[in-house]
C-alpha cells in the first residue's frame, strides 16, 4: 500500500490513498468482521439455552435475565473507551489482546458451577467482545480507499443485522445437539481465524501507555456509572415493575446522574476520550438516532418471536431456530446488491425502501394466532431479511458521512453504542408491552366469558363431560373445565400483546422514514479518484 503507517498524533492511522487494497488488508477487514459478528451474536445466543442454563445453575427465571443482562451491560459501557485504548494499545494489539481474553472468558462461561460465576464471566466476556464491534467499522474507515467502503460497510451491515437474527438460531442448534456449553466454544473457531488475520492484515505500531495517565478518568467513571445504570433499569424494569420498584428508582438516579456528568465533562475537557461533540453534525445525529430505533427492531424481533414461538406454539431451540434463520440467509445474498445501488441511489431512498420492508414484515406478523408457525412466518421473515441490509448499509454511510478522520473511532464508538442501547430500550418497552396488554386482553375476553353465558356454560359442560368421561370424579372435573377456559383466555391474551408489540415495532420504523428528510442526499464514492471522497 502506499499509505503511511506511522502514527500521527492521537494514535490516528491516515485512510490509505492508493485505489488497490493489497490481500492482507482484505483479510484483516474481514477478520475485524468476524469479530463484530460473534461479538454481537453473543447477546443473543443464550436466549434460546436459557432454559437448559437455568437448570444446570439452579436459577430461576428472573435470576437468570441476569446473564445476558450482564454482557449487554458490560458491552455498552466498553463501546465508547474503543477510540482511547485503540490509541494505547494500538489497533492490532487491541484486537488480538481482546478476542484472547473474549475466547479465555467465553470457556469460562460454558465451565460456570453456579449463576454467580456465570454472571461475572460474562460481563468479563461483554467487556472484552464490545470492542470488537465498533473496531470494525473503524478498520472499513482507516485501511479501505473511499471507493471500497461500500463493500466493506457492506459486510459491516450484515454483521450488525445478521448477527441477531441467527443467534436464537445458533443457540438452539447447538443446545439441542450438542447441549448449552457449545455455544460458547463455538467462540474459538472465528476468534483464533479473527487473531491469525489481524496478526497478518495489520502492521505493528507502538504503544501508547502514557496516554492512560492523561485520560479522563472521572470523566470515563461517570460514563460507565450512567450508561451501565440505563442499562440495568431497562433490562430488569419490567421484571421489578418499574418505577414502583426502588431498585429501578436507585438505577434510574443512577443513570441521569452519570450520563449528565459525562456529557458535562466530555464538553468541558480539551481532549475528551470520545467526541459527543459529533451529535451536533445534523447528519450524524440523524444517523445514530435512526440506528437507535433499527437496534430497537432488530433486537425487538429477536426477542418476541421466540418468545412466541415457545410459549405459544410449543416450539423447541432448534425448530426456534429454523424460524428465525429466515430473517438472515436471505441477507447474504442481498447485501451485494445494496452495496452496489449504494454507489448510484440516493442513500436516504434505499434506507427508506429498507425501513418501509422491515416495518411490512412487522404488520405481517401482527396478524397472528395460536396456530401460527413456521408456513405462516416464513414469508415476514424473508421481507424482513431483504429491507434490512439496505438500513445498516446507508445507516452506516450516513453516520460517518463529513466525520473528519480524527474523529473516526469516536463515531464508530457513538454509532454502535446508540445501536446497542436501542435494542435494551426496544426490549425493554416490548417486555412492558406484552404485560400490559396481555392483562389488558385478558380482561376484555373476560367480559365476554362468564358463567351467565349460554356459549360459556356449555363449553364448560363439555369440558366437564369429557373429564368425567376418563374416570375423574365431577368435582374435580369442573375444576379442571375451569382451569382449560382460564388457559385458553390467558393464551389468546397473550397472542393479541404479541400481536400489539409487532404493530407497535411497524409504527416506529414507518416513522423512522420520515426522519430521513433531515439527511443529507449521500451515495457511496465509487471509482478511481473517489478515494479524497468522504
Amino acid at each position: 500500500m502506499t499509505s503511511a503507517t506511522t502514527s500521527l498524533k492521537g494514535g490516528y492511522l491516515p485512510p490509505v490513498i492508493s485505489e488497490k487494497v493489497e490481500l492482507r488488508t482484505w483479510i484483516a477487514v474481514a477478520a475485524g468482521m468476524l469479530g463484530a459478528f460473534m461479538a454481537i451474536l453473543d447477546i443473543q445466543i443464550t436466549n434460546a439455552s436459557l432454559r437448559d442454563i437455568l437448570g444446570t445453575l439452579s436459577a430461576t427465571q428472573e435470576e437468570g435475565s441476569w446473564i445476558s443482562t450482564a454482557y449487554l451491560c458490560a458491552e455498552i459501557v466498553v463501546i465508547p473507551l474503543t477510540a482511547l485504548l485503540t490509541q494505547v494499545f494500538s489497533l492490532r494489539g487491541y484486537m488480538i489482546g481482546t478476542t484472547a481474553l473474549f475466547l479465555v472468558f467465553s470457556t469460562l462461561c460454558a465451565a460456570a458451577w453456579n449463576l454467580p460465576s456465570m454472571i461475572v464471566f460474562r460481563m468479563l466476556q461483554g467487556i472484552t467482545g464490545g470492542a470488537l464491534i465498533p473496531m470494525a467499522m473503524s478498520l472499513v474507515m482507516v485501511k479501505l480507499p473511499a471507493s471500497k467502503r461500500a463493500a466493506g460497510m457492506a459486510i459491516f451491515g450484515l454483521t450488525a443485522t445478521l448477527a441477531p437474527s441467527m443467534g436464537p438460531t445458533v443457540g438452539g442448534y447447538l443446545t439441542e445437539i450438542y447441549g448449552w456449553p457449545t455455544i460458547f466454544y463455538i467462540n474459538w473457531l472465528p476468534g483464533l481465524l479473527l487473531i491469525g488475520g489481524i496478526w497478518w492484515g495489520l502492521d505493528k505500531q507502538p504503544r501508547k501507555l502514557s496516554l492512560l495517565a492523561d485520560a479522563d478518568w472521572f470523566g470515563i467513571a461517570l460514563m460507565a456509572l450512567g450508561l451501565g445504570s440505563l442499562t440495568i433499569m431497562l433490562e430488569e424494569g419490567n421484571s421489578k415493575d418499574w418505577f414502583d420498584s426502588a431498585f429501578i428508582n436507585t438505577f434510574a438516579v443512577l443513570a441521569v446522574v452519570g450520563i449528565a456528568g459525562w456529557i458535562i465533562t466530555s464538553f468541558r475537557s480539551a481532549h475528551p476520550f470520545v467526541n459527543l461533540r459529533l451529535y451536533g453534525q445534523r447528519n450524524f445525529l440523524v444517523a445514530t438516532v435512526l440506528s437507535g430505533v433499527i437496534g430497537m427492531g432488530l433486537y425487538g424481533s429477536s426477542f418476541l418471536l421466540p418468545l412466541y414461538l415457545g410459549q405459544i406454539s410449543g416450539y423447541t431451540p432448534m425448530q426456534i431456530g429454523e424460524v428465525i434463520m429466515w430473517a438472515g440467509l436471505p441477507q447474504l445474498f442481498i447485501m451485494p446488491f445494496a452495496a452496489i445501488l449504494s454507489s448510484k441511489v440516493d442513500n436516504r431512498f434505499l434506507c427508506a425502501f429498507g425501513l418501509t420492508l422491515f416495518g411490512i414484515s412487522c404488520l405481517m406478523n401482527s396478524h397472528m394466532d395460536a396456530t401460527t408457525g413456521y408456513d405462516q412466518l416464513f414469508w415476514s421473515q424473508v421481507v424482513r431479511a431483504m429491507g434490512q441490509p439496505f438500513i445498516m448499509l446507508t445507516l452506516s454511510q450516513f453516520a460517518m458521512h463529513g466525520v473528519a478522520p480524527k474523529d473516526t473511532a469516536s463515531a464508530s464508538s457513538l454509532f454502535n453504542m446508540t445501536r446497542n442501547l436501542g435494542g435494551s430500550v426496544g426490549i425493554a418497552m416490548l417486555a412492558t408491552t406484552l404485560t400490559n396488554r396481555e392483562h389488558f386482553h385478558s380482561a376484555i375476553i373476560g367480559e365476554s366469558i362468564s358463567s351467565l353465558s349460554a356459549a360459556t356454560q356449555l363449553r364448560l359442560d363439555q369440558l366437564t363431560q369429557t373429564f368425567i368421561n376418563s374416570g375423574i370424579d365431577p368435582a374435580t372435573a369442573a375444576s379442571k373445565a375451569l382451569g382449560v377456559i382460564d388457559r385458553l383466555v390467558r393464551r389468546e391474551a397473550y397472542v393479541m400483546a404479541y400481536n400489539d408489540g409487532f404493530v407497535i415495532m411497524a409504527v416506529f420504523l414507518f416513522a423512522c422514514v420520515g426522519a430521513l428528510l433531515f439527511a443529507d442526499k449521500v451515495k457511496s464514492p465509487s471509482g478511481p479518484g473517489a478515494a479524497g471522497a468522504h
